[in-house]
């Protein structure tokens, strides 16, 4: 399975990540020990939403969408009470 990801900064709550992944707990835990550098600066994280697909290309599709100014205002939607703790 590929799993599509969205991170929340713990420490800077405005702060969001969107990724992918075939293993969510490892790929996780190196978000939180520092091993990504697009994500070290607003360590430590949390897990808020994810969906598992069968297909890669389905899940970048996916992700690349998440990005966009329109996938973005759809997870501000869908994860209201989530993305406002």
């Amino acid at each position: 399975m590929f799993y599509v990801y969205l991170l929340r900064s713990k420490s800077k709550k405005d702060q969001f990540y969107v990724g992918y992944t075939i293993n969510l707990k490892k790929r996780f835990a190196e978000h939180n020990a520092l091993r990504s550098k697009a994500t070290k600066p607003y360590a430590p994280w949390e897990i808020i939403f994810y969906e598992a697909y069968k297909s890669m290309s389905d899940a970048k599709r996916r992700k690349l969408y998440l990005k966009t100014t329109k996938g973005k205002k759809a997870l501000k939607i869908m994860l209201k009470n989530s993305m406002n703790i």
